[in-house]
């Protein structure tokens, strides 16, 4: 059993969370089976919020003035996609494709497919076919969607989140098997998460998150500023 489990809460549909990835991903790497981390549902505008337009101000200069920078910082490179989705069904892929043990590779796709190539992960047919392309039964996912197999545990997802007073993503939650938590708002870098899960598996551990510094998120009402 891990010592500490990270919530991550995010949107297929924020660059930030794809470009937290990474830092997740080594985070992992470095700490093994100490620390679990589990990917959460959260979505920005689910029906009937408007959508953001593509080919608006607000993402322009969002994309221009952190979210290139931060690709550049962390080594990847994205593009601003040409649509802006939906997202329930994306997560609802991600979790047929956990139950089939193929999560990971299904998250990670549906972020380049996003990201990389500018595909509309709001259609089923896309969906289907990013699930066919990594080994899954697109056939099965295809009905999945279509009866909203997966949609309670989406919203339960949200559900907790908005208990958690989350208005953004990526936000994380460190919890240790004690029930001692911290809530990280916005991407950080490796060397922040590295010292908060440290100071939770020390044996002078403690819940406070004093001093931590939000990082770049996707909010709920994109007026307000993206975080820098």
């Amino acid at each position: 059993m891990s010592r500490l489990t990270l919530d991550i809460w995010s949107d297929f549909v924020c660059p930030f969370c794809y470009l937290e990835v990474p830092v997740l991903d080594a985070l992992r790497a470095e700490f093994g089976l100490e620390v679990a981390i589990r990917w959460r549902a959260f979505e920005l505008r689910p029906e009937p919020a408007p959508l953001l337009d593509p080919r608006g101000d607000y993402l322009r200069n969002a994309w221009e003035e952190h979210v290139y920078p931060m690709a550049e910082e962390r080594g990847m490179r994205l593009r601003m996609p040409p649509v802006q989705p939906r997202s329930r069904l994306a997560f609802e892929a991600e979790l047929f494709a956990r139950e089939h043990g193929l999560g990971d590779k299904m998250r990670l796709s549906l972020f380049q497919a996003f990201f990389e190539h500018g595909r509309d992960i709001g259609k089923i047919s896309v969906l289907t076919s990013i699930g066919r392309a990594i080994g899954l039964n697109a056939a099965r996912l295809k009905f999945a969607l279509q009866n909203g197999d997966f949609t309670a545990a989406v919203q339960a997802d949200r559900q907790e989140a908005e208990r958690l007073g989350v208005r953004g993503v990526p936000t994380i939650r460190l919890r240790t098997a004690s029930g001692l938590q911290r809530v990280l708002t916005g991407a950080q870098p490796l060397d922040t998460l590295r010292e908060h899960v440290l100071a939770l598996l020390g044996d002078d551990a403690d819940d406070s998150a004093t001093g931590a510094t939000p990082g770049a998120v996707c909010r709920l009402r994109p007026e307000l500023a993206v975080a820098a």
